[in-house]
């Protein structure tokens, strides 16, 4: 069944890694971790209609097209959609952007065609973070991080700051490989390595801050909205204040 006049508006919300270790290497090649994913409130919009053919507006944004994709091939039929994507989080940050805005395909679509499909085996194979942004609030994530376990919603507020230019990865998993890790994110000492001035970039923010994901964001828990606006004041790069969200669906 296709809701053929309905239009849909779906927030692709962002997340932090609030601790990640790495494990070690798996025997498919990926890295084995355990981290606390906590989705914040700044977000991506992601508008989606049924339509005749498939178009993308606005930011260019492969991870929806393959989810997109992804989900013709689990349902088995053509799902046609008119997309608009405004993009509000910033790319290659650690901050989840592609694979928020894939889940949210996911789901829009599911809900537009009333699918049945098991959108969690979809997600796994569009990014080992997607099935987090399936069903949000936060989460220790364990294997690849597709691995989810519910955990207590986050209080307060997050101070997050991004330097302006974007890390790999793969990259920064490639270098943990030959310089480890430590610290309440082992993917640091690598992001580090992997790209000098994330390094002067730390050291301009001062305490308290920390790296989200394999960077280049960091962020910094703050006890009231007042405390991190004052914590982004005074610094010369893109910032946003944020706050943690809980659960919005069940991924299926």
């Amino acid at each position: 069944m296709t809701r053929a006049s309905e239009a849909l508006v779906l927030p692709a919300h962002a997340k932090l890694n609030l601790d990640l270790a790495v494990l070690g290497t798996r025997p498919d090649g990926y890295h084995e971790i355990r981290t606390r994913f906590q989705a914040i409130s700044l977000h991506d919009l992601l508008l989606i209609e049924a339509a005749p053919g498939t178009t993308l507006n606005g930011a260019a944004d492969d991870l929806v097209l393959r989810a997109q994709q992804a989900l013709e091939e689990a349902a088995g039929r053509r799902l046609p959609a008119r997309w608009r994507l405004v993009k509000r989080i910033p790319t290659g940050a650690g901050l989840g952007g592609g694979s928020a805005d894939a889940a949210a395909a996911l789901r829009g679509l599911s809900h537009l065609y009333g699918l049945r499909c098991d959108l969690k085996q979809v997600a796994v194979g569009l990014g080992a973070d997607v099935p987090f942004f399936l069903v949000g609030g936060s989460a220790t994530a364990t294997g690849r991080g597709e691995l989810l376990a519910p955990a207590p919603v986050g209080l307060g507020w997050y101070a997050v700051a991004w330097p302006g230019f974007p890390l790999s990865t793969p990259a920064v998993y490639r270098k943990w490989d030959e310089v480890g890790g430590e610290g309440i994110n082992q993917l640091t000492r690598a992001a580090f390595a992997v790209e000098s001035r994330m390094a002067d970039f730390a050291g301009m923010l001062g305490a308290g801050w920390q790296m989200t994901g394999s960077g280049s964001a960091f962020f910094k828990p703050c006890l009231s909205y007042r405390d991190a606006e004052r914590a982004v004041r005074n610094l010369k790069c893109w910032t946003v204040v944020a706050r943690p969200v809980g659960p919005w669906g069940g991924g299926a």
